[in-house]
């Protein structure tokens, strides 16, 4: 009741703070509070509300560490994003440049990640300083490195429970996750895809069975519908660790390629009805030749941002899946699996920051990008539909 109270009087002195705010511009003449609504003066208000408080968090609350470190990391990835896009405006083709100077700084922050992620997957054997099913002498080491409060220098993250380097494994844990997340995307769209273009060609009732199996399918609640199937799909697979790991893929393709078969569908149905389909149809072309050559290209710039909104959702439940115990196995680094197991140490938080951090560094991986896909697929979505910055 208090909390809610105390919100209630925070919106009200917003909207009064709104009102004011509004009112006083209006007296001073100036041309932009001529128009401007209360939505938008409370959003002002609002910003400013929220920026006092971040400014308070980190530099006159002792216990804000987490949110300070929080904003080091955004500056960081700020500063880098800018110098990458600023270092592909002067490097690189003529078609590159132009590509750079259009892009936005949000595009470029998601490009960079997306790059040091990739970065990180393929060359996590030598970058991690040890294997992520190695297991040392000394359990639980705490974080940071020095010998004085529990730490290792040859474990800068720490160990955890059964004595695996916590940094191998959060390196490691890219190469399995974002590498299954990206393989299991791709065979949604090869399935949904095909299927969908086939549908929007053919028509009839191909095209009406299909789209009826599609919606019983999406009817079901997908991260529900795949824990059930995991659930049995673990009994089949036993002590199998890689035939687990396959059904997860193929049970996450099924359940997301109904989406991409809807999206294909109402993409191709809109293609097929061109006069460059119907002159291919009049030369004897094929099936094949119709959706490979003349429907996927035209159809690949909504197809392309499609995949990394799928991403996000296979990544997303990936981990959701391993969090709740049913998605990659043990001995295999997975960054859900980590922060269920390292999820006890946010306990530490009142002594040991960095100890209470580390199930947050897994889950603070996930959620950076997914940032990142959503804000580079946001720019190729703009750019596909032709509107200029």
């Amino acid at each position: 009741m208090i909390v809610l109270t105390g919100l209630a009087a925070t919106i009200a002195g917003l909207l009064l703070a709104a009102w004011v705010f509004r009112f006083f511009g209006r007296m001073s003449g100036r041309p932009a509070f001529r128009d401007m609504g209360m939505t938008s003066a409370f959003g002002w208000m609002l910003a400013v509300f929220l920026l006092f408080w971040a400014v308070r968090l980190y530099f006159f609350v002792d216990g804000a560490v987490f949110f300070r470190w929080a904003v080091q990391g955004f500056i960081l990835f700020a500063v880098m994003a800018f110098l990458f896009r600023l270092l592909g405006r002067y490097l690189g083709t003529a078609a590159t440049k132009r590509l750079f100077r259009a892009m936005p700084l949000t595009a470029s922050f998601g490009i960079l990640t997306i790059l040091l992620y990739a970065v990180v997957a393929i060359f996590a054997g030598s970058i991690a300083p040890h294997g992520q099913e190695e297991i040392f002498a000394r359990v639980n080491i705490l974080p940071g490195g020095n010998p004085e409060f529990g730490g290792d220098p040859a474990f800068p993250l720490g160990t955890d429970q059964i004595g695996r380097d916590l940094l191998s494994r959060l390196i490691f844990g890219a190469q399995n996750t974002v590498g299954i997340a990206f393989a299991t995307t791709l065979l949604a769209f090869l399935l949904g895809g095909t299927l969908g273009f086939l549908a929007a060609t053919l028509g009839g009732w191909l095209d009406q069975l299909l789209s009826r199996m599609v919606d019983v399918l999406m009817a079901i609640p997908s991260l529900i519908f795949a824990l059930l199937l995991m659930t049995i799909a673990s009994a089949w697979a036993g002590s199998e660790q890689g035939l687990l790991t396959l059904y997860m893929i193929f049970i996450i393709a099924l359940i997301d390629s109904t989406r991409v078969y809807r999206l294909a569908r109402a993409v191709g149905g809109n293609i097929v009805v061109m006069d460059y389909i119907e002159a291919a149809k009049l030369r004897g072309e094929g099936m094949g030749y119709l959706i490979f050559r003349e429907i996927l290209p035209n159809a690949m710039a909504p197809l392309l941002a499609e995949f990394g909104l799928r991403f996000c959702f296979v990544f997303l439940t990936i981990a959701s899946l391993s969090f709740l115990g049913v998605g990659i196995q043990p001995p295999l680094a997975d960054w859900g699996t980590m922060v269920r197991d390292l999820s006890q140490f946010i306990n530490f938080a009142a002594f040991s920051p960095l100890t209470a951090a580390l199930p947050l560094m897994a889950a603070g991986a996930i959620a950076l990008l997914t940032v990142a896909v959503s804000f580079t697929v946001d720019w190729m979505l703009h750019r596909s539909s032709g509107l200029k910055e």
